[in-house]
């Protein structure tokens, strides 16, 4: 058992944690361009590569509970990134030509951020790192 200063530093909690808000600072420079924050333009981003996809769908994707992306699609419907079509109980999500739009510019940050932690991680432990969380993530979910 490592120290109690040290303790931190072995602690799953504390170091995801302390990860999660240094890369969300890199992520929300890399995206303010676009103007949306992070997990917009991820969402406009699944959408434009899945027409009509649901919002269970978006909320199983992003990881994210129902609620939460109820609000990121309001946030986008009125922004008109996003339109929401029912199909009997389902909500079915699609890109308006702004939200189409934004494509290429949402393509730039996610490449400005993974070439900004690359820079420091190197790019293949930073790829080799994210790959490990998420299936660390996916095992715990499971729990």
């Amino acid at each position: 058992m490592p120290d109690k200063k040290s303790i931190i530093h072995h602690c799953l909690y504390f170091t995801c944690n302390a990860l999660a808000r240094q890369i969300r600072r890199m992520a929300e420079e890399a995206f303010k361009p676009t103007g949306l924050s992070p997990s917009h333009a991820f969402l406009i981003m699944l959408v434009n590569d899945q027409p009509g996809i649901s919002q269970k769908e978006l909320a199983a994707a992003l990881q994210l509970a129902p609620s939460t992306v109820t609000r990121f699609v309001d946030a986008l419907v009125n922004k008109e990134y996003v339109r929401r079509e029912t199909d009997g109980k389902n909500t079915l999500i699609y890109s308006t030509a702004k939200g189409k739009a934004l494509e290429k510019p949402i393509a730039g940050a996610w490449s400005r951020l993974h070439d900004r932690y690359g820079k420091i991680l190197g790019r293949a432990e930073g790829d080799r790192l994210a790959a490990e969380l998420d299936q660390a993530s996916r095992l715990i979910e499971r729990e």
